[in-house]
């Protein structure tokens, strides 16, 4: 990561393929911090109720991150992240909306082919041609956003454990962004993301993307912060973000 700043590689490749993989983003103990936090939030009453959970009780996704865990809204910056985002977003870029994921250990689960088309919104109710399918999620008001908005939108993905073939890794087909909503997959072979803890994943929302199941006798979690960012706190319509957190520290 220390070369970030002089090597554009990685920019490249997030503008040909949809998605880069940035190396040692986070230490291990950064790390360890952030899983230690997350387990003590599911763990007491309120984390409980708003996390979602398998038959056998373990913590496979939770929305609301931001309300769950104030730490969030800082947990992510890091110089070389905050210089990434800058570089593909601009200088306005927000934070707008933090999910996790988790495969528990013999209690996976998988996700189809499809594009992260919702965004969060204080008010879907609101006339206008932009914004469609109001829908409501743990609470908070979503719509499919239109494709202007998602174009300028990065997802950033922080590998909370190590990603391999074993434990249900994400796949993507490289340049699938560049169809737009369209859920095109023929554009060329289907690519398994791996990544080593404190890996960052950068993917942008119209990249095809899907997710199969870990190995029915893993003992790996498969542990992710999925973290939404937007290039600009604006929004036509009249809409406005549920969340938005300036990118740069004040």
């Amino acid at each position: 990561m220390e070369t970030l700043r002089n090597d554009t590689a990685w920019l490249d490749a997030l503008e040909r393929d949809g998605y880069t993989v940035l190396s040692d983003v986070f230490s291990i103990v950064a790390v360890a911090h952030m899983v230690r936090s997350l387990e003590a939030i599911f763990g007491d009453r309120i984390g409980a109720e708003a996390s979602i959970r398998g038959d056998e009780g373990a913590v496979y996704a939770a929305r609301n991150i931001l309300t769950l865990w104030p730490e969030a809204v800082d947990v992510w910056r890091v110089a070389h992240l905050v210089d990434a985002l800058a570089a593909v977003l601009g200088p306005n870029f927000g934070l707008v909306r933090i999910l996790f994921f988790d495969k528990p250990p013999r209690q996976t689960w998988a996700l189809p082919w499809h594009k992260d088309l919702t965004i969060a919104v204080r008010d879907n109710r609101l006339p206008g041609r932009e914004f469609t399918k109001p829908t409501r999620k743990a609470g908070v008001p979503h719509v499919e956003a239109p494709l202007s908005v998602l174009e300028s939108m990065l997802t950033v993905r922080i590998h909370l454990d190590e990603v391999t073939m074993e434990n249900g890794p994400l796949k993507v087909v490289p340049g699938s962004h560049r169809s737009g909503k369209s859920l095109t997959l023929d554009l060329a072979p289907p690519v398994h993301i791996l990544a080593k803890r404190g890996d960052v994943l950068l993917m942008r929302p119209l990249l095809a993307h899907c997710s199969g199941k870990s190995h029915p006798e893993s003992e790996r979690h498969r542990r992710i912060l999925h973290l939404e960012f937007a290039a600009s706190p604006e929004l036509p319509d009249g809409y406005t973000w549920h969340d938005f957190l300036g990118g740069r520290s004040p």
